[in-house]
């Protein structure tokens, strides 16, 4: 039997209710997760030093907001996925653990924290998230740009990876984000489209495909990824197809990792997906054609981005090395 941790990472505390668009709805019953997926409580050194940084910086991580099961071994490495424009999200999604809410004003000094952070770390590669951010104008893509220039500037060797919001009704933002020429631009398509309306209900399947495509469009240089949750319900035809629509829109890296229950407001797991499967979907998107494929139990977007990265960049010089 395996039990999964999760641990308040952080310091105080709050009475603002976390998920006040949930507190209504019925019960789901947290299932026994299987003996494939395991998580040890983080206790290296090298953990509390990393989250200690954070803290001194003022910064919010995608790791602690999101209860990933990777933060222990993460921030034993000093991989720490930064997430910016605060911890409140305007989007209310069945499956994440972020706060929803009305955010606060963006903090201007921000930017600088983050790259000071990337530079203590001494990052080689480095994430960076955030919230959505409905109530901006841009959705935040000026933001976006001005944590890659200050990343930049004070560690130009450190390789940039983004993983952005829809900017859903934002016209010209992407633009933005791309003329910042972060090295990977991932965004999450989360599920199948089936399941849009009631796990991510206030996005577009089509939207996401369209931003991810538009990317390749504007800048073919940088890298695209998505990432997908199973286990919420999807059938095998549906991600074959889902995969198909990445292909078509270029996207270089695809990332499966089982979904995981938050709270007991939170979308109910459908079903536990075995390793067996997930190498079986692997070897589905690798030959599809994706130049990186991770898939399995605790895969997630950020988790081992560094070296998945190295190993993205060496697939698309062996391609075109094999088309001349």
């Amino acid at each position: 039997m395996s039990t999964r941790v999760e641990i308040d990472h952080r310091k105080g505390g709050t009475s603002r209710i976390r998920h006040p668009e949930k507190a209504h709805r019925p019960d789901n019953p947290i299932a026994r997760k299987p003996e494939w997926i395991r998580v040890r409580a983080p206790n290296h050194p090298t953990y509390h030093e990393t989250r200690t940084l954070m803290r001194d910086n003022k910064l919010v991580t995608v790791c602690e907001e999101a209860a990933c099961p990777n933060i222990g071994e993460c921030w034993s490495q000093r991989h720490a996925t930064m997430m910016i424009m605060g911890e409140i999200c305007t989007r209310a999604c069945a499956f994440c653990n972020v706060s929803t809410g009305l955010p606060h004003a963006l903090d201007d000094g921000e930017p600088e924290r983050v790259a000071e952070a990337v530079a203590k770390l001494g990052l080689r590669h480095v994430v960076i998230t955030s919230v959505d951010r409905d109530d901006l104008a841009d959705g935040g893509a000026q933001h976006f740009a001005r944590v890659i220039a200050a990343i930049r500037a004070t560690s130009p060797d450190t390789t940039i990876e983004i993983l952005t919001p829809d900017f859903l009704r934002k016209d010209k933002a992407l633009e933005v984000v791309v003329k910042a020429r972060p090295d990977v631009f991932n965004h999450n398509l989360e599920t199948v489209p089936r399941l849009y309306p009631t796990i991510r209900p206030g996005a577009r399947y089509y939207q996401s495909m369209r931003l991810l495509d538009r990317v390749k469009q504007l800048d073919p240089s940088i890298f695209t990824k998505s990432g997908l949750m199973l286990g919420l319900g999807e059938e095998k035809m549906e991600l074959a197809q889902v995969m198909d629509d990445l292909r078509i829109a270029d996207v270089d890296f695809i990332t499966m990792g089982q979904y995981l229950q938050p709270t007991v407001k939170h979308a109910a797991v459908a079903r536990f997906v075995t390793p067996e499967e997930f190498e079986e979907y692997g070897t589905m998107a690798r030959v599809k054609g994706f130049l990186q494929v991770s898939s399995s139990p605790l895969t997630r977007s950020s988790y081992h981005a560094d070296t998945d990265f190295a190993q993205l960049r060496e697939a698309r010089n062996k391609r075109l090395k094999e088309a001349l």
